[in-house]
């Protein structure tokens, strides 16, 4: 089949969940034999000579610079006040993709439009009728502002995110009525967004982010003595996390065990999150030489929907994981097996004091933890589930 595979984020390097899941995806219908046409917004310092993988599974490849301004946010934001579009939504509708899209669609003809995540959504709901439409819901989208809502004290802001998050509710699930297939990553979501059941079933499928443990192999840990967290800290349900953790249960690891480094990895870790024992090591290529030094990877996420990326990473370093509820759901996660749940202050403190005074149940949590993604998040094996979608 031929398929116009869209993207909001281009899907190299492997450094961000969405880069991974449409990653695989795509690496697995190629080598299913079908043509794929990558079209994807680019930022700052992307371009196609610096995305050679991605250049040996696509038959062609179109960017799209996406610039984002606070003049434009601001614009975007008053419209979806004002209007029925989620400002998360109408940010990422541009001139420059709708005008490169009409040029592709006349160019040639295709089998399939494939919108990688709900933001790509509208270019493939109108203007465009290609035989076969197809959606993939990294995630519920609108769980994630209105869990903000919740932990937010602000009354101004906690109004703006509940109806983001309703305005949210209302376009994903009109969204789905748009496509032939929608493909969720977990069965929460699906049912979140209140598409579950009825004619819809045939439609839908649950295929998980699957990733490559071939690719990550574990590390070889020797006395570490690291406390990590790795994301992007724009993100919000990162940076709320983070901070929840900073703040709240950060103290309560530092007063019991004196030498522990708390590291900060991901882009654009505010510069309010430095202490005492803190590193914030912003954006790195290659994180693995500091995570061979983690004796703990948490995930004190309070907000968020969809798979975290960061604990399949984790599995497949062989990491011990302490995550919060929300930071597992829709994960083969199961507690004291190949990870730790805590979800208050105390018990996350408690939970990582003693991932790194007792070594042999972390190397359990570990070795559980690899087993869990070769198991059950290997690309290969997960991903078979596509040729529902896309028969070869």
């Amino acid at each position: 089949m031929r398929i116009l595979f869209l993207t909001q984020v281009l899907p190299f390097p492997l450094d961000a969940g969405p880069k991974v899941r449409a990653f695989h995806v795509i690496r697995y219908l190629a080598d299913a034999g079908h043509q794929v046409h990558l079209v994807s917004f680019s930022r700052s310092g992307e371009s196609e000579q610096t995305i050679e993988p991605l250049r040996k599974m696509c038959d062609s490849i179109d960017l799209v610079p996406l610039v984002r301004s606070r003049m434009r946010d601001v614009r975007d934001g008053f419209l979806s006040v004002v209007g029925n579009t989620p400002f998360l939504v109408k940010r990422d509708q541009t001139a420059d993709m709708w005008a490169r899209l009409e040029r592709i669609m006349g160019g040639r003809s295709y089998d399939a439009l494939h919108a990688d995540q709900l933001w790509m959504a509208p270019y493939a709901m109108n203007g465009f009728s290609p035989d076969l439409r197809v959606l993939d819901q990294h995630n519920a989208v609108f769980m994630v502002p209105a869990r903000m809502a919740d932990h937010q004290r602000n009354p101004v802001l906690r109004a703006l995110l509940r109806g983001e998050a309703t305005k949210l509710k209302t376009f994903e699930h009109d969204a789905c009525s748009h496509f032939d297939h929608v493909v969720w990553v977990t069965e929460e979501d699906r049912r979140a967004v209140g598409v579950a059941g009825g004619e819809r079933d045939a439609c839908d499928a649950v295929i998980p982010i699957a990733t490559d443990p071939a690719m990550q192999p574990p590390l070889d840990r020797k006395e570490p003595f690291r406390v990590t967290f790795m994301g992007g800290m724009h993100w919000p349900p990162n940076a709320e996390g983070i901070s929840w953790f900073v703040e709240h249960v950060w103290p309560k690891v530092c007063a019991a065990l004196p030498s522990a480094v708390l590291t900060l990895i991901g882009k654009k870790g505010p510069a309010t999150l430095a202490g005492d024992h803190i590193e914030v090591m912003g954006y790195v290529d290659d994180p693995r030489p500091t995570l061979a030094e983690t004796a703990a990877f948490i995930v004190p996420l309070l907000s968020g929907a969809g798979m975290r990326v960061k604990i399949l990473d984790a599995w497949c370093w062989g990491l011990p994981i302490i995550s919060t509820t929300v930071g597992a759901e829709g994960m083969h996660a199961v507690h004291g097996e190949n990870l730790l749940l805590a979800d208050d202050e105390s018990s996350f403190a408690d939970a990582v004091i003693s991932t790194i005074q007792n070594r042999q149940a972390a190397r359990r949590l570990a070795d559980n933890g690899r087993a869990t993604v070769e198991t059950h998040y290997d690309w290969k094996k997960v991903y078979t589930a596509w040729d529902r979608i896309y028969p070869r």
